[in-house]
């Protein structure tokens, strides 16, 4: 359930990455603005809220997670996992499990990371659609509904909203066909502060006992 949570998250984050440049052209300018601005940061640390509801909207669950950024090292946190990349070396830890995966980074696979989902918008996987703003506390929310191409996806719809004045990624909605609502909200953001870069790495020593998985 864990590893599904986790997928979800990198899901959450891959729906912001891939939109279809034939869509509405105002979307595709605020899109565009959302990637360029993102570029100019040398850091990022966010955390972001989860919440998973049923058609009716009941709300299923709610976890919190957080990520860090810093050139192409990342290291994500949530439910209960940790990912960490020093931009070469992959490590997937299993807290239940006491149980980290150590793999290659492989650039040329395609694997997503963050950094390409929070620039890289252009895949051309989804139609996209400026449905308009609105106030939400004090900031001015841009929603783009995006519809993606090919039917066989598990989803339908995704609303990506976006902080006008920031120019960054508020919060994504994704509908399933199956009718859960996977919902994520930055809740905290903080640009170009240093991060050291062992920051990036898995240090086994504050993991007593954990096993390792070397796939390498």
């Amino acid at each position: 359930m864990k590893n599904l949570y986790l997928s979800a998250a990198l899901s959450f984050l891959s729906v912001l990455a891939m939109a279809q440049t034939k869509s509405d052209p105002a979307a595709k300018a605020i899109l565009d603005a959302v990637s360029a601005k993102f570029k100019t940061f040398t850091t990022v640390e966010a955390s972001f809220s989860y919440k998973v509801e049923n058609a009716a909207g009941k709300a299923l669950s709610t976890k919190t997670g957080s990520i860090k950024m810093k050139g192409t090292k990342y290291r994500v946190s949530f439910s209960g996992q940790e990912i960490f990349c020093n931009g070469t070396t992959v490590w997937n830890y299993d807290k239940a499990a006491n149980e980290v995966t150590i793999s290659n980074l492989d650039a040329s696979s395609g694997m997503i990371t963050p950094q390409k989902l929070f620039t890289n918008f252009y895949d051309k996987d989804f139609l996209y659609l400026l449905n308009g703003e609105k106030k939400v506390g004090n900031k001015t929310i841009q929603e783009i509904e995006m519809t993606p191409v090919d039917k066989s996806k598990p989803f339908h719809k995704v609303y990506v909203q976006v902080d006008k004045t920031a120019k960054t990624i508020y919060s994504t909605k994704v509908l399933e066909n199956a009718g859960n609502r996977y919902s994520y909200t930055v809740t905290t953001m903080k640009t170009n502060s240093p991060l050291a870069d062992n920051v990036f790495t898995f240090d086994k020593k504050k993991y007593p006992g954990v096993e390792e998985v070397d796939l390498r």
